[in-house]
């Protein structure tokens, strides 16, 4: 399978804990469709101190992941929001 697009699109979200509101990263996402997966390379700002737990409320809100050959992070469903 293809890899993702290493430089991404321009269009970044701020993505936000569901339960705490707490910001966990700014993420160059494409196209409009929900945040099911991030891959790392297009994380801009990680505010997280712990892979993919919140710093807020210390919930867990994904999974790493290979997708198609680039690591990744498996959003658990309803955990995050985005603008």
């Amino acid at each position: 399978m293809a890899k993702p697009n290493k430089k991404g699109p321009t269009k970044t979200v701020d993505i936000f804990c569901s339960a705490c509101k707490a910001p966990l990263f700014k993420y160059r996402k494409g196209g409009k469709g929900a945040l099911v997966k991030c891959f790392i390379e297009r994380i801009t700002q990680d505010h997280t101190h712990t892979e993919c737990v919140c710093p807020g409320c210390e919930r867990p809100f994904a999974r790493p992941t290979i997708i198609r050959g680039t690591p990744a992070y498996k959003m658990i469903g309803g955990k995050v929001t985005f603008k």
